[in-house]
Formats: C-alpha cells, sequence, structure tokens
C-alpha cells in the first residue's frame, strides 16, 4: 500500500512540503501580494449527509466501526454460577451408591441416549433428572428386584464441562482468549456460539452480543471484545496525481492534505473539477469540489473533509455534466457495479458554475 512507514518517515515529509508547494503554485492567479500578518479563515465542509456531525471537533473519527480484515480479540472469564436447579448432563459421570449392597455400586458416564447401565435393571434414562429425581427413579425401579431399596446417585464432575470449555478456549501464548479474524462478508466465527455478522458494528455492539450468546452458551461465563489488529482506515487516489493508488489514514483529512499524500497532481490535472464519491444508501454519491477556487482564496469555499472509503478523482479535462463523469470513470474497474448518484452531483455543479 502506498503512503508513509517508518523507514521513509523523513522522505515522507520533504514529499509533504514540496506537495503543498506545488499545489500553491498551482493557484495561478492568487493574490501576489499579501499583508503581513494575514489571516484568512475557512470553513469545514463535508456531503450534505455527513454535515454537522462529521467531522468531529476533535477531528478524530466519531466511532469505529469493525470491517472486513479486522483482528478481534475475545478474552474470556468463567466463573461458577449458583443454579436453583442442577441437572444431569450428558458430560457427567454418575456414581450409583447401594449401601446395603456394594457389589451393585457403579460410576460410569452418562451414555450420548442419556442413558445409563445398572445391574439387573439395564439401561435407565437418567438424562436432565437432578440428582434427588434420579435417586427416585432407581428407588423405584429396583422395588422389583430388592427388599427396599436404598440408592445413592451423586455426580462426581460437576465443573467438566466449565474445565473442557477452558481447555478449548486456553492457547499457550494469550491463555483463555482467542483471534477472530473479520472475513470479507462481514462475519465472523466465535468460539462455541459461531458465525455472527459485526461488520459496520461497533466494538461495544458487537461486544453486548455476544456477552449475552456466551452467558446463554454457559451461566457465568464472560467474554470481552478488543480491536487486536485494524485491518486500516483507507481513502482512494485516482487519476491525475503522482502516486495514485490506496491511502491508509489515522484521522480525518481534507481533500488538500489527500492530494499531497499522493504526490501532488500531475501537469494535466483539472483542479478546478476535482470528484468525490461516498458510499451511502447503497450508492456511490458524486460530488464536484473546485479545488482551485480554495487555493485562490475565494470567499465561498472551504476545506472538505474525507471520510474512510471515500474515492478522489481528478480528471483530466473539465467535467461539468453528469454525463461527462460517466464517460471519464466508465474504464476504472473500482466503480464496476456501482450505482453513482446525479442528483448530488449536479446540485453541487450548480453551485460552482
Amino acid at each position: 500500500m502506498l503512503g508513509f512507514n517508518s523507514h521513509n518517515r523523513k522522505m515522507g515529509i520533504q514529499t509533504l512540503g514540496i506537495g503543498l508547494l506545488a499545489i500553491l503554485m498551482f493557484a495561478g492567479c492568487a493574490p501576489k501580494y499579501l499583508p503581513e500578518d494575514f489571516e484568512k479563515p475557512y470553513e469545514r465542509t463535508t456531503y450534505s449527509f455527513d454535515q454537522g456531525i462529521y467531522p468531529s471537533d476533535q477531528d478524530l473519527f466519531l466511532e469505529y466501526r469493525i470491517q472486513p480484515g479486522d483482528v478481534l480479540d475475545v478474552v474470556f472469564q468463567i466463573k461458577a454460577q449458583e443454579a436453583k436447579t442442577f441437572k444431569i448432563d450428558l458430560y457427567h459421570r454418575i456414581q450409583v451408591t447401594f449401601p446395603d449392597l456394594p457389589e451393585l455400586n457403579s460410576e460410569q458416564k452418562i451414555m450420548p441416549t442419556g442413558e445409563i447401565i445398572l445391574p439387573y435393571i439395564g439401561e435407565v434414562r437418567l438424562l436432565g433428572l437432578t440428582p434427588e429425581q434420579a435417586t427416585k427413579k432407581l428407588e423405584k425401579e429396583y422395588e422389583y428386584i430388592l427388599l427396599d431399596p436404598q440408592v445413592t446417585v451423586k455426580v462426581t464432575n460437576i465443573d467438566v464441562r466449565i474445565e473442557q470449555i477452558r481447555n478449548d478456549l486456553k492457547t499457550a501464548a494469550r491463555g483463555l482468549s482467542k483471534l477472530v479474524n473479520v472475513r470479507p462478508d462481514g462475519y465472523a466465527t466465535f468460539p462455541l456460539i459461531g458465525d455472527h455478522y459485526v461488520a459496520h458494528k461497533t466494538i461495544d455492539q458487537v461486544n453486548s452480543l455476544i456477552q449475552e450468546r456466551y452467558f446463554s452458551y454457559l451461566p457465568g461465563m464472560q467474554a470481552d471484545l478488543f480491536l487486536h489488529e485494524q485491518a486500516g482506515s483507507i481513502i482512494y487516489m485516482l487519476g491525475e496525481v503522482n502516486n495514485p493508488g490506496t491511502y491508509e489514514i489515522k484521522k480525518p483529512i481534507n481533500l488538500l492534505q489527500a492530494i499531497t499524500l499522493a504526490g501532488s497532481f500531475t501537469d494535466s490535472a483539472k483542479m478546478e473539477t476535482v470528484i468525490l464519491f461516498r458510499k451511502h444508501e447503497q450508492k456511490l454519491i458524486a460530488r464536484r469540489v473546485n479545488l482551485k477556487n480554495l487555493m485562490t482564496l475565494t470567499d465561498s469555499e472551504a476545506f472538505f473533509f474525507l471520510k474512510p472509503e471515500d474515492i478522489v478523482y481528478i480528471p483530466k479535462t473539465h467535467i461539468s455534466t453528469l454525463a461527462n463523469l460517466t464517460r471519464e470513470i466508465a474504464n476504472i474497474a473500482l466503480f464496476n457495479g456501482w450505482g453513482i448518484s446525479g442528483g448530488t452531483m449536479q446540485s453541487v455543479d450548480d453551485l460552482n458554475n
């Protein structure tokens, strides 16, 4: 991916300065003289449907939303939970004791059918019964064989399910936690509870979801979700820039900064007709920005701020209609399969012309 990294930070700073200088030089009709201490205030703007909420006053993203390629860290805690009733389950071992006839004593695991096998009476289903209910059932079964049968039923591995889950979740490197990848389809597969759709949700939203699922799976089980690794918030720079491609951004940036990241514009760039695209309600909304007016200190212009996944396209020729735009981008594979809304495009053109 293009952009700055640790080993070329110095070169990146130099490129940033050169890019800004080139953009400033492009504004050929800028005032030739500016008084000392001259200050020009600019407003901040963005798409109409994000106006007033983005960017934030702190120049940070409003909230992080999970996206494909992210890696989530699920940290588990399992605590014994008081239960109103305790019932025999498939993973339990059952000890059956006959105080007066120890030769009949038996200890065995519940079979997949929910039964155990005892002398004289054969298979007896105990699954779903409390130990007290199981005791009464066996005493009743043995009434036809023994005189006044005395039977005690005991579960010898009460915490076995908790221990099994702990063993399944524990890793040597990370302890009681698991890393979960967000797939391209927006789903993540969580241990024990399976697939859940997490894309475009916040960490808190997904954390609440899995907390509920894990507690339902095992009372006393708690899972805390953290963002271990993010795929990155990126913008796309296309057209007449020196280094087109994708760029990772750590915070909101404006259009001028984005062009500088891409190595500034080429000599054939039409800066008065920069085209932006933003995804909104399953469409790409096109908007035209006159960056040339901005650099010539035109009062009506403002710094336009980009969001992650925005697309910036700088054409070679002036674009004034949606038809021209459609022809210009027809061969760009990135736009295949997306509808492009022209209403916003047309209204912005009317404002800029």
